[in-house]
């Protein structure tokens, strides 16, 4: 996924706890830089700075970097010059989005004999309760016009 000229992410989205591969053609690629280091961290106040020497290959420089925690990811390169690319002075700033939890029920102990007997007596009420609201809505009409009782007697 490209999200910026020059920027490639693995991914297509970024999402907090989770590890991205980042791939960089810009500037200093192009001008065959020997070292690239991506400088980065999170939030507006680039909490957790931290800086990774990224890889030189074919598709360009690459670094994994993990995603922590807020609501942008922000970083910039350097050289091994001592030259920044940091998108003209606007550093290169993304979005972060929160992980999905998901409602997760643990059970501390399987479920005991009595247990089961309780979830399975539940379970017959509940169809017998249907089954009767069931009958209610459809004889009751039936036996309130009269046209239940004139079936019975037709046979």
């Amino acid at each position: 996924m490209e999200l910026v000229k020059n920027i490639f992410f693995n991914t297509d989205k970024l999402v907090e706890n989770s590890d991205v591969k980042i791939s960089y053609t810009g500037k200093f690629f192009q001008d065959n830089s020997e070292e690239v280091f991506i400088h980065y961290g999170f939030g507006i106040n680039w909490d957790n700075i931290n800086e990774i020497k990224m890889e030189r290959t074919e598709l360009g420089f690459q670094s994994e970097i993990h995603i922590g925690e807020g609501e942008t990811f922000n970083f910039c390169f350097k050289n091994n010059n001592n030259e920044w690319d940091n998108n003209n002075c606007n550093n290169y700033i993304f979005d972060i989005e929160k992980k999905q939890t998901e409602l997760i029920v643990l059970e501390d102990e399987p479920l005991s004999l009595g247990s089961a007997r309780k979830l399975r007596r539940s379970y017959l009420w509940s169809k017998k309760i249907r089954l009767a609201v069931y009958k209610l809505i459809t004889y009751f009409p039936k036996i309130l016009s009269g046209n239940y009782k004139r079936r019975l007697s037709e046979n």
